[in-house]
């Protein structure tokens, strides 16, 4: 059973879905010669309960313990051909639900098998570190549920600890394209008994240059279920798709662009001189609220400048040791700070419901980093407001960009303290008492673990066929 054929990963045990057959006839297919962000909305069933889709009865009740009983259509169309065994090509906008869409499918498959040490059965491929520990949290209760092991892999945390995670056996293997190539080249991890793989934000992944380390890892797992889920398909993601995917079905059930009717689209237009008083004051509102700036210095400053003037900010980007990232964001996701300043790296990580307010105080690159940034709010059918803080230079490249991305946003011209600017942000005057709070203590650099950069050690059967050619500008990356 641990020695499973790519033949025999496909035959495994596949719970039937009970939602008729007939109710998917029309599913799309989609030639790798068409572009796929033409490809058409699929038809949703009419489903109440993940019971209906053929989610076994452990994980429904598990998911009920967590207060989630009726499938986002994202889950209601893939999972019947998941489950079924299928390769699948999901899109839709961050916040519709994928990572139960394919973290059921996966886990599903898995039930009744236990991996053998080093040799993960199935792995979730992501691009941030945010998103991995998030897919974990909603995948792990799951698994237990099973009795599956599900680890997380990751760069800047332990190499050690997670290579004695992996010695124990794991089932469900999520991680980052970078940290997993390490593994594999210091032989902590083989993947020739992957029998399912799902990728997800698979555009983000190229964005941020990870291709060489994905197609190395698709290179070395078995030809077995291979699902990928991503915003936009396009370009290396059609790549990918067209060399790892076989005969996926495909399901779409957003427009590439955006189309979330719950989210209101605003330009805020600024004179440079009012521009930091405006986004001091929107910081300064009621609810969560995320702010992005396009580089980890800025986002530096503007935190520590909201802190001084009383609003509880905490900055978010790649600079950051992994520590203080998870402790910045499970502060804001516990509420204790409101404000969250980021860069685009982060944006894909930032998986959290209740945020009411994006603020763009930097505008973003193109229109693809706008509907990325944009979709940390309305999430899961919430509603929230997108705002761009716009100076006169940047109104015309605003104004494409937002074209581009299908958004039509309001224009309003607003000063520090305007009406307008309160009724559309809710923004208030800073307090002006500064945020003073005991620093932890700043832990010395560990040293590098000898696996994470070189052969040192014993030998490993897949080094010689893993050479993704990473650049050193590769291994600095989020990952």
């Amino acid at each position: 059973m641990h020695n499973r054929s790519a033949s025999a990963g496909r035959s495994s045990r596949k719970p039937r879905s009970r939602v008729s057959k007939t109710q998917f006839d029309r599913r799309p297919r989609v030639s790798h010669a068409q572009a796929l962000d033409e490809i058409p909305l699929s038809p949703i069933a009419d489903v109440d309960t993940f019971d209906e889709l053929g989610v076994s009865a452990k994980l429904s009740a598990e998911l009920g313990r967590a207060g989630i009983t009726k499938p986002f259509p994202i889950q209601i169309a893939t999972l019947p051909d998941a489950l079924a065994g299928r390769d699948v090509l999901g899109r839709a906008q961050t916040g519709s639900g994928k990572t139960l869409a394919f973290g059921l499918a996966l886990l599903s498959r898995l039930d009744g098998g236990k991996a053998r040490p080093k040799h993960p059965r199935a792995i979730v491929l992501v691009p941030t570190r945010e998103l991995a520990m998030q897919v974990s949290d909603a995948l792990t209760p799951l698994a237990k549920a099973l009795g599956l092991w599900c680890r997380t892999v990751v760069g800047g945390m332990s190499f050690s600890k997670q290579s004695d995670a992996l010695r124990r056996g794991v089932d469900l293997l999520i991680a980052t394209p970078g940290r997993l190539s390490d593994h594999v080249r210091q032989g902590t991890c083989v993947l020739d008994e992957v029998a399912f793989t799902a990728l997800d934000e698979a555009d983000q992944m190229a964005d941020m240059g990870f291709m060489p380390q994905v197609r190395a890892i698709l290179d070395l797992t078995p030809v077995g279920q291979r699902m990928l889920f991503s915003a936009t398909l396009d370009g290396d993601v059609q790549q990918l798709v067209t060399r790892y995917l076989h005969d996926p079905v495909t399901h779409s059930v957003q427009s590439a662009k955006a189309s979330v009717t719950t989210m209101d689209h605003h330009v805020l237009l600024v004179s440079k001189e009012d521009k930091a008083a405006v986004v001091a004051e929107m910081a300064a509102r009621e609810g969560r609220t995320i702010m992005f700036l396009r580089t980890k210095h800025h986002v530096d400053r503007l935190t520590a400048k909201l802190r001084s003037m009383g609003v509880r900010a905490g900055a978010l980007h790649g600079g950051k040791t992994q520590g203080a990232r998870n402790r910045v964001l499970g502060d804001f996701k516990e509420g204790s700070l409101p404000v969250l300043v980021a860069t685009d790296v982060a944006a894909r990580g930032i998986h959290v419901d209740g945020v009411s307010l994006v603020v763009h105080v930097d505008p973003p690159a193109d229109s693809k980093a706008y509907l990325h940034r944009a979709g940390r709010t309305a999430r899961a059918g919430e509603s929230g407001t997108v705002v761009t803080v716009v100076t006169h230079q940047e109104r015309r490249t605003v104004s494409r960009m937002t074209d581009q991305a299908g958004v039509s946003p309001t224009s309003t011209k607003v000063t520090p303290g305007d009406d307008d600017l309160v009724r559309i942000t809710g923004a208030r005057v800073p307090t002006g008492e500064p945020i003073i709070e005991q620093e932890q203590a700043k832990r010395p650099p560990r040293a590098r673990h000898a696996g994470a950069g070189g052969y040192r050690g014993q030998g490993n059967r897949n080094r010689e066929r893993f050479n993704p050619r990473r650049s050193r500008s590769d291994r600095n990356r989020d990952r």
